[in-house]
């Protein structure tokens, strides 16, 4: 007989894929675009929530209607289709960029502002940081209980306490808006909210969790798509909080010429409660970071390892010291980077959730699955383009092309003129 999870066991199943989202880009980008977007917070809010929270669960959704990952949802495609993405986002996330940057700022939150030279060296750090994630990201099996049911409540008592210092703190300055957040506030918050990664997370994770299921022996998919779901809403609920509390942060408490929205947090912090709240804060993003490198790292490693002989460990090890020296450059270096990188391969993801979640309402699915796909890259490569610095013919005349969203009303037509193709087809088959 197919198990089930009891109640507690579901509520720290969503607790686990909230801890796995909330990394280091979940508190680092929402408290600087707070600042820099000033009276245009809210709109600036509005455009973030929807990519950081409303993309990630869509994510999980399309998991959940799949019934696994991206080689799932492209499986009506050549194989060779499904890795190709699959092992591109795999290593965005992981080993290139999303992972090391949970070390890094991790060091910069939890260490530096303690003095300009640290007991603790960057390597150092960095290096037992990743040591421990290794060790947690070993016992996958165990992921929910470790990481579900002892970490995050920690972590979500310390930001519940964090965020009523922030609603109710006084004596913070409003600095002036910033010129990138002038002309469209809403839009500039949707290419802010990308760098979260969580959207691409999103897949990851949710093949993780449909693998953690498995594993306690849960194999209906009718029961792993209602705990799936639930995940993922008690997920978007808590990274909503979190979001808009480091929001109202970043706009009511501006730090002049700060460089990241860690400046801006340990800055509060140190105002309201001293060395106290540093350490107190050194424990939430250290808490965040961990679990979310755990996280990556259990899933790139579990991808892999059903790519190539090496076992889950052997890539849970490798990953790990891929992280390690990615996480010894700088943070704003490491942000630069992963810019042209993201914006590349965002559209072609929400256009896979997108196919997936609304799948049934299409017709002709294969034709449909290839044009959506190769539209999306077309206008993600070129979208890559022009934020690396790339010299590209005027394209202005394009809807939306100023504000970097140029691929999604193309994308957008081809699945809709699918559907309404499917819709005909229903139509005949009926009369």
């Amino acid at each position: 007989m197919d198990k089930q999870l009891k109640p507690f066991d579901v509520l720290g199943l969503g607790f686990m894929t909230f801890a796995f989202f909330l990394g280091a880009g979940n508190i680092i980008f929402p408290t600087m675009a707070g600042m820099l977007a000033g009276e245009d917070a809210i709109p600036t809010m509005l455009g973030f929530l929807l990519t950081a929270v409303g993309l990630p669960l869509l994510g999980l959704f399309a998991v959940a209607k799949a019934g696994g990952g991206i080689s799932d949802m492209t499986r009506m495609l050549h194989p060779a289709i499904g890795v190709f993405i699959s092992v591109a986002i795999f290593i965005i996330i992981g080993p290139l960029i999303a992972a090391p940057r949970t070390g890094l700022v991790a060091f910069e939150l939890g260490v530096k502002p303690f003095g300009e030279n640290p007991v603790v060296s960057q390597f150092a750090y960095s290096l037992m940081f990743f040591a421990l994630a290794t060790v947690l990201a070993l016992f996958p099996g165990k992921l929910m209980d470790s990481v579900g049911k002892i970490l995050t409540p920690l972590l979500i008592v310390l930001l519940v306490a964090l965020s009523i210092a922030v609603l109710t703190a006084s004596g913070g300055q409003a600095l002036p808006t910033d010129a990138a957040y002038l002309e469209a506030p809403f839009a500039k918050g949707i290419l802010d909210g990308y760098s979260t990664m969580d959207a691409l997370a999103s897949i990851m994770f949710g093949m993780l969790i449909v693998d953690l299921l498995n594993k306690k022996g849960i194999t209906d998919r009718a029961r792993q798509y209602r705990y799936l779901v639930i995940a993922a809403l008690i997920a978007a609920g808590g990274l909503a909080f979190v979001y808009v509390s480091l929001f109202f942060l970043g706009a009511g408490f501006g730090v002049p010429g700060a460089t990241s929205g860690g400046v801006i947090l340990t800055t509060f912090v140190e105002q309201q409660f001293g060395t106290l709240g540093l350490l107190v804060l050194s424990g939430v993003i250290t808490l965040a970071c961990m679990t979310t490198a755990v996280g990556l790292l259990s899933a790139c490693s579990d991808y892999f390892s059903q790519l190539t002989p090496i076992p889950y460990a052997g890539y849970v090890i490798i990953n790990a010291v891929f992280c390690v020296m990615m996480a010894n450059l700088e943070l704003g270096v490491l942000i630069e980077l992963s810019v042209p990188v993201l914006v590349s391969v965002y559209p072609i993801a929400v256009a896979l959730m997108l196919f997936s979640v609304f799948s049934g309402f299409i017709g002709h699915k294969k034709p449909a699955l290839a044009l959506t796909l190769s539209v999306s890259l077309f206008f993600g490569v070129l979208e890559g383009l022009k934020a690396a610095g790339v010299n590209l013919p005027d394209m202005s005349f394009m809807p939306l092309y100023k504000l970097g969203l140029a691929w999604v009303l193309p994308t957008v037509l081809v699945l809709v003129f699918f559907m309404l193709v499917g819709r005909v087809k229903t139509q005949a088959v009926t009369s």
